[in-house]
């Protein structure tokens, strides 16, 4: 078939579709929906827009009540001491201080039992007493003032005794030596038996030494020839 033949056939063809679509004007019905078609690919993902203004900052909460507070907890064990440490070195001497303001004068004490005391003590070797009359002792240290205001010891021990002096009144058994009576120059002893070979030591206060004596030696024991002959300085 000519190229020319199939024109004209379709012509015709044409024509005579288009008469009769304009002869009847009803549509036909509705064909039937086709399937969908296949999901395509995801396209890509798009640039990342603007970032939005920030917010305004939100009032700040109120504070919360403030909490119970907890109990103290036990207090530990003492440790054990620990060891002492080396001794520190020796610090420099620090500077002598200023001299202090000198202090008043103190009010003067009492006269001490020294050498400035008028003490007499008299020694007396090898004497005897006797059961009949006195053993006199002649002293001129003893005065009118001595008799009035002062004080005679006597004391006495064995010849050639190295032990101490016994004060008189003195008793042993059925002995007694004793100070009968003293004046001005003298001394009288009386003894209830008759013996030689005894030492005496007499001791001659004044009525002033005897008042320093007692205040710088407070309970002295007069009995004691120790002690008053440590007390008044006697050799």
């Amino acid at each position: 078939m000519s190229i020319q033949r199939l024109f004209f056939t379709a012509f015709f063809a044409c024509l005579f579709s288009i008469s009769a679509c304009k002869t009847d004007k009803t549509p036909g019905p509705a064909g039937a929906s086709g399937a969908d078609g296949a999901q395509g690919p995801q396209g890509a993902t798009g640039a990342q827009g603007p970032s939005g203004p920030q917010g305004a900052t939100g009032a700040a909460g109120a504070t919360g009540a403030t909490g119970a507070t907890g109990a103290a907890g036990a207090n530990g064990a003492t440790g054990a001491t620990g060891a002492t440490g080396a001794t520190g070195a020796t610090g420099a001497t620090g500077a002598a201080g200023a001299n202090g303001a000198t202090g008043a004068t103190g009010a003067t004490g009492p006269a001490g039992a020294d050498g400035s005391l008028n003490v007499k003590s008299y020694l007396f070797i090898n004497k005897s007493v006797t059961l009949t009359g006195f053993t006199t002792f002649t002293l001129p240290a003893i005065t009118q003032d001595i008799v009035d205001k002062g004080i005679v010891l006597v004391y006495f021990r064995t010849t050639g005794s190295t032990g101490g002096y016994f004060a008189l009144p003195y008793s042993e058994v059925d002995r007694t030596i004793t100070l009968s009576d003293f004046g001005v120059g003298y001394v009288n002893i009386k003894a209830n038996f008759s013996q030689s070979g005894l030492d005496f030591k007499i001791v001659v206060i004044p009525g002033g030494d005897v008042t320093t004596m007692q205040v710088a030696h407070p309970g002295i024991n007069l009995k004691n020839y120790n002690e008053v002959a440590n007390a008044l300085h006697i050799n």
